[in-house]
């Protein structure tokens, strides 16, 4: 079985419980994930089988999107509405004020991980440092966050909706955390969905009853992805059936034999019957197609 099978991941479950479920559902040892989920969140979560793991490393689109609710008004020591309250502030934000902020965390910015993330510092995770009671001090990482937008406030109840679409290791805790204290007041989030990632979205998803079913009635495999789907923004060379079973066993192809559109960039590589085989860049030296990622076995 190879493929991807897109899980909405429900709350409370870990990104490895999904990962296991999955496995002990396809009798499958080689499952994995793209973009680690946190238990309070919901949403798109890309579970690669098979051969399909082997795209793990090599993502080309690794941002993602999401819908954050929020509350104003008090903090927690985790960020989000699962920790325990530090802190509480009387002030009411307006929708105008939040608004006016915003632009504070658009493009380019540094974010300092949550204690309770599981970044490794000198070999620990943050979150084991931070249940010990301690906190020490974490270096600021670069992020980019490509969109923000307030989609809903309601200022009688402090509680409101971010549309969030960022790079890869942003925390969205910490934008709502830090998007109250910019405001003068704690904020927290309450609730997170991931609609989309890897440019994989919720339409794409199944859930985890749906996977157990399908795997119940036989039909499992037909609810796989193809693995291909993740570089279709990569040109596309077609062999023929020598040139197939040459680059099968690794052997280099002769450029000048083979149909190709851009020098410079990795290609997606099919067979003579259309299966694809895997990613290839083009060596301009020994003009020389060159295997960089064999998915086909």
């Amino acid at each position: 079985m190879n493929g991807i099978l897109c899980i909405n991941k429900p709350q409370e479950y870990t990104s490895f419980d999904v990962v296991a479920r999955i496995r002990g559902m396809t009798k499958t040892k080689r499952v994995g994930h793209s973009g680690t989920l946190d238990p309070l969140a919901t949403g798109v979560l890309p579970i690669f089988i098979g051969n399909a793991t082997k795209a793990c490393d090599m993502l080309p689109n690794d941002d993602k999107s999401y819908i954050a609710e929020f509350e104003f008004g008090f903090k927690t020591d985790t960020l989000d509405i699962s920790g325990e309250v530090l802190e509480t502030f009387e002030k009411k934000i307006s929708k105008e004020e939040i608004i006016e902020k915003l632009n504070h965390f658009r493009g380019d910015i540094q974010q300092i991980p949550p204690m309770y993330s599981a970044v490794r510092v000198n070999g620990q995770r943050l979150y084991d440092i931070a249940r010990q009671g301690r906190e020490i001090e974490r270096e600021p990482r670069s992020v980019t966050i490509f969109k923000l937008e307030l989609m809903d406030f309601d200022k009688a109840t402090q509680k409101g909706k971010l549309e969030i679409a960022c790079s890869k290791g942003t925390y969205i805790r910490s934008i709502i955390s830090d998007l109250g204290e910019l405001l003068g007041t704690g904020g927290t989030m309450t609730a997170l969905c991931r609609d989309k990632a890897c440019g994989f979205s919720l339409d794409d998803c199944i859930t985890l009853e749906q996977a157990q079913d399908y795997t119940t009635n036989g039909t499992i495999e037909q609810q796989l992805l193809p693995v291909d789907r993740l570089f279709y923004h990569l040109p596309k060379i077609q062999l023929n059936e020598i040139q197939s079973i040459k680059f099968k066993n690794g052997v280099k192809l002769d450029l000048n034999r083979v149909i190709y559109k851009n020098i410079d960039t990795l290609h997606r590589v099919y067979d003579n019957e259309k299966v694809f085989l895997g990613l290839a860049s083009l060596d301009k030296e020994d003009m020389a197609l060159v295997i960089e990622k064999m998915f086909y076995r």
